[in-house]
Parts: structure tokens; C-alpha cells; sequence
């Protein structure tokens, strides 16, 4: 199945005469030698960030009857604040029991991937990668945990450099049976109790 997010384009003229707008207000002159790319260079970075590439969603018989666990760790995630528009950057866990069928390996990063490229919040994001998982594989279980550190809490505000959110979602046996719940956390490396 082709995954191709549906998303409106960024209107890249409109972004950069919306950076320069920015650029007045905080007082810089966007005129500067210094600044002049600015506003190009800020919009394609804008639109790069928020648009996913399509990709190809392999799934494959599970002939074997595979019905054990299957992790990715440390899958890298980056997304923007949709509250601040600042970068929150870490790692994502993608796990599943397998049902009939089993996925390309490399398609779990893909899905973090279609979702973090937005405006998001990390219980989104989480939720977002979970479900999609759940309903393209229909899995036995299915569990997302992402571990990130938030600009806009260790740039601004707070400023809690290094401080990092721990989200996670859990579907069918990841979430009913103790077990493998526990074995799933376990693995990720997270700890609960």
C-alpha cells in the first residue's frame, strides 16, 4: 500500500514574506547582508520539516507464525511544537505481536516518521504512530513509547536542558496482558512498575 500523507503544501512565497514580517517585528532588517537569504532559507527549512515523504507500507505473510515481539529502538524523531513552533528531537520505540501479517522493518521508522512531520505534541504523535500501526497491520499488540527533549521547555521558559518526556501508547495484548506489557518496556528500556 502506498502511504502518501495528505497534507497542504506550503505556500513557499507566503512563508518567506511571513519570515521577513517576523524579521521587522523583532526589529532586524531583513535587507542585511546578513539576513537577506534568511527568509528563502527559513521557509524551505519550514517546508522540509513539515512535509513526509511517501513510502511503500511492505507487509509480508507471517507464514512462520512468528507471535513473538518485534521492537525497533531508538528510531530518531524530530518535530515541531505546535505551540511554539521550536523543534523537540529524541527516539521512539515501535513494537508489535505480529497477527498474519508482518511489516517491513524499515516502515516502522517511516510511520514515526509521516507523523512527526507536522506541527505536533508528543501524545499526539505517540497515539498517532500507535493507531496507524493498529490499523494497517492489525497486530496482536501494538506499543510507541518516544522520549524527547522539548526546545520550547529547555530553550525558554523553564529552561530544563537535557529534561526529557516520556510518552506511550499501547493497543491489544501490549496493553491487557501484564506480561507482555512488562516484556515490552522492558525492552525499550523504559521502566514501569
Amino acid at each position: 500500500m502506498r502511504v502518501i500523507p495528505r497534507r497542504e503544501a506550503v505556500d513557499l512565497p507566503a512563508a518567506e514574506r511571513a519570515v521577513t514580517a517576523l524579521l521587522v517585528a523583532l526589529g532586524k532588517d531583513p535587507t542585511d547582508e546578513h539576513l537577506s537569504g534568511t527568509p528563502d532559507r527559513v521557509a524551505r527549512a519550514y517546508a522540509d520539516l513539515l512535509t513526509p515523504r511517501a513510502f511503500d507500507l511492505t507487509t509480508f505473510p507471517n507464514d512462520e507464525g512468528y507471535d513473538e515481539l518485534v521492537l525497533a529502538r531508538d528510531i530518531p524523531v524530530q518535530s515541531l511544537c505546535e505551540h511554539h513552533l521550536l523543534p523537540f528531537h529524541g527516539v521512539a520505540h515501535v513494537g508489535y505481536l505480529p497477527g498474519d501479517r508482518i511489516l517491513g522493518l524499515s516502515k516502522l521508522a517511516r510511520i514515526v516518521e509521516q507523523f512527526s512531520r507536522d506541527l505536533q505534541v508528543q501524545e499526539r504523535l505517540t497515539q498517532q504512530v500507535a493507531d496507524r500501526l493498529q490499523q494497517d497491520l492489525t497486530p496482536k499488540g501494538v506499543g510507541v513509547v518516544i522520549e524527547a527533549e522539548h526546545l520550547c521547555m529547555s530553550l525558554r521558559g523553564v529552561r530544563a536542558t537535557g529534561s526529557r518526556t516520556v510518552t506511550s501508547a499501547l493497543h491489544g495484548a501490549l496493553r491487557e496482558d501484564a506480561r507482555s506489557r512488562q516484556e515490552f518496556f522492558a525492552l525499550t528500556g523504559i521502566s514501569r512498575a
